[in-house]
């Protein structure tokens, strides 16, 4: 088994989450990507308009199983299912696996068993939330939360009295990602959509990663009308930057922001309005939340934190 402390492990994964694997990519390990010729969903490699370091790599479907590898990181159900059985070697498959999983369960919140039911394979959460949630059987599991590395250096404006919001494909992804809940709060506040498909409904469109953090800066403060989901890395690159921010105290979101001290939060929409217009009314209110909403995000959700918890985790599975 290779020891971690001699050289970088050799990392398989699938491209499922493009921020999320930008911070992952900071733990020094490399880093390879299956990528097919179409470039399609979790085979798209070193896509979009993110700053991939050296130790990224992209792997085509048809070599995969003529490489060596040290560890097995599975993120998404088609990869666990299919992908581990058509592209990866007998061999392989006795590597050191990992399954990363970002969600909650989207059947039954609480009695939905994981597919991964293998007491020889981690299973990673990204909440606390989640792994309450799930069934994870037999299979072994831990929490690393989320580690965030600001992709540019901004600082929390506010001149914009808006709010915005920032949700990919709201318009199809309904009452889960809170498309009804966007629709109340905005036939009464001023709000920004951004997200790709968000032009379908009168957003704005989807933003480049590195311009995003000063759009969303430039708001009064960033709403999140999701119900139920992981707590979205949007939310706390928001925090990161000092915007203050107003959620659904639902999930992972409830232990992140103490109502009126770190931001806004509750379950009663028309409470959060009201909370929304005090934003906009008084800006030395939403600078004070904003930062000590920045300073919580700095300290649970710092990259150094995040870079530290999964190299103890590679270490103890390649050990």
């Amino acid at each position: 088994m290779a020891d971690p402390s001699s050289r970088p492990l050799r990392i398989l994964t699938w491209h499922v989450h493009g921020n999320y694997l930008y911070y992952l990519t900071q733990v020094p390990h490399e880093f390879h990507l299956v990528t097919d010729a179409a470039r399609s969903p979790h085979h798209s490699g070193r896509s979009g308009s993110l700053p991939w370091g050296d130790n990224v790599h992209e792997v085509p479907v048809e070599r995969v199983r003529d490489l060596p590898f040290d560890v097995l990181l599975f993120q998404s159900r088609a990869a666990w299912d299919d992908e581990q059985h058509t592209l990866l070697s007998a061999a392989q498959r006795r590597l050191p696996r990992i399954y990363l999983e970002h969600d909650p369960p989207q059947q039954h919140p609480t009695n939905t068993v994981h597919w991964v039911d293998d007491p020889n394979v981690l299973l990673v959460h990204v909440t606390p939330f989640n792994a309450l949630m799930w069934d994870n059987g037999r299979t072994p599991h831990r929490v690393i939360e989320h580690g965030v590395k600001p992709l540019v250096d901004v600082s929390y404006q506010g001149g914009l009295a808006r709010g915005i919001v920032v949700v990919n494909n709201i318009d199809q992804r309904g009452r889960r990602l809170g498309l009804d809940v966007y629709r109340q709060v905005a036939g009464q506040l001023p709000l920004s959509l951004v997200g790709m498909g968000s032009e379908r409904i009168g957003g704005l469109g989807e933003i480049a990663n590195a311009a995003l953090p000063a759009t969303v800066a430039a708001h009064r403060f960033f709403f999140n009308p999701i119900r139920y989901t992981s707590l979205g890395l949007a939310v706390i690159e928001a925090m990161m930057a000092g915007v203050p921010v107003v959620g659904l105290a639902t999930t992972e979101l409830a232990s992140v922001l103490r109502d009126g001290e770190t931001g806004l939060v509750d379950t009663r929409v028309e409470r959060l309005v009201d909370g929304m217009r005090a934003l906009l009314a008084d800006p030395g209110l939403a600078q004070r939340l904003g930062a000590a909403g920045r300073a919580m995000a700095r300290e649970r959700f710092g990259i150094d934190r995040f870079i530290a918890d999964w190299m103890g985790t590679l270490r103890s599975v390649t050990a």
